[in-house]
């Protein structure tokens, strides 16, 4: 897309795989951008299939196709960092829509702040029943602790922010973007390193990006489980990046556990009392919350809960092997 010469050149990357369920409605949000600089856009495909990429080819001819061999997230955002002309690289995701003012209010807070990183809001909306139950489970302290870029609040300096619109230098700076050794929780690991080198992470709550929840019970401990290994990975290389919230699910998981082996040996009241305290917790917080937002579906939030919990807090006991890094 041409635009104003004087506003900088915005290079918007995706990392996709077998997302053409969900892909061109993303892409209609870029193209309906009120951006008035140029905006090229950028698939890393990873897909095994043609389908996600003849879709693309047949709905917007001219987002440029790129392969992405290793499959994964990681290796394909930073192809796609590499072949990006942008003077400002915007990450976007293949489950996310982009409100039209975003990238103009993304360049616009990158100018005003100064910032290395600046970020948003994720808005999680379901269309099925179940997803309309994970989306409650992600934006509640519940299922997300304190996590402002899950919750919202206040404008300013953060740890972590969802997405992201970057300098290309400042991308630079730091090996060309995301860790390579990582499979996931790669987003939080840059940010930690940027503000390691004494440049800010900026949170604007106005730059709020729907986002589809999974759909299946199955899908959603897939995701939670990776979120719990990537987690692990990442405080192993960087342990001051930890925060509380990363530990409350390995912490259920390991109580859980310490009280299966004690009640093998004769002392059940450890995991009766900890289920209990559980059960009662997640239960009346799910009503508490299903209350407030009037929605049918909080009525799986209970089960939806204590599957992301769970699946984290196993994956963070059961990290996987670092990859070698191909950074030079």
């Amino acid at each position: 897309m041409s635009g104003e010469p004087n506003l900088p050149k915005v290079s918007v990357i995706i990392p996709a795989r077998n997302a053409e369920a969900f892909i061109i409605p993303t892409l209609d949000a870029i193209a309906a951008q009120d951006y008035a600089g140029p905006i090229e856009v950028i698939v890393a495909d990873g897909d095994d299939k043609p389908a996600m990429a003849e879709a693309i080819r047949r709905s917007h001819p001219k987002v440029r196709l790129m392969p992405n061999p290793e499959r994964t997230l990681v290796p394909g955002a930073n192809a796609a960092f590499r072949e990006a002309t942008g003077d400002v690289i915007v990450r976007c995701d293949a489950h996310t829509v982009l409100p039209s003012g975003y990238v103009s209010r993304a360049v616009a807070t990158l100018e005003r702040t100064g910032a290395a990183n600046v970020g948003g809001r994720q808005q999680a909306v379901g269309t099925t029943f179940f997803e309309r139950t994970v989306a409650i489970a992600m934006t509640t302290p519940l299922g997300v602790g304190d996590a402002r870029h899950r919750l919202g609040g206040k404008e300013g300096a953060a740890d972590t922010a969802f997405l992201g619109t970057f300098r290309r230098e400042t991308l630079d700076e730091v090996g060309g973007g995301y860790d390579t050794t990582l499979s996931s929780n790669e987003d939080y690991s840059l940010n930690y390193r940027l503000r390691q080198r004494g440049k800010t992470v900026w949170f604007d709550p106005e730059l709020v990006v729907q986002y589809r929840p999974r759909s299946t019970f199955r899908a959603l401990a897939q995701q939670y489980f990776g979120y719990g290994r990537g987690k692990s990975v990442v405080i192993m290389k960087h342990p001051g990046s930890t925060r509380l919230r990363h530990l409350a699910a390995p912490a259920l998981t390991l109580g859980l556990a310490t009280g299966a082996v004690l009640a093998l040996v004769g002392f059940p009241w450890f995991l009766a009392a900890l289920l209990l305290a559980y059960a009662l917790a997640v239960v009346g917080g799910s009503a508490a919350v299903g209350w407030r937002r009037r929605d049918a579906a909080a009525v799986l939030l209970p089960l939806a809960l204590a599957t992301m919990h769970l699946s984290w807090g196993i994956g963070f006991f059961l990290p996987k092997r670092a990859r070698q890094s191909r950074r030079k």
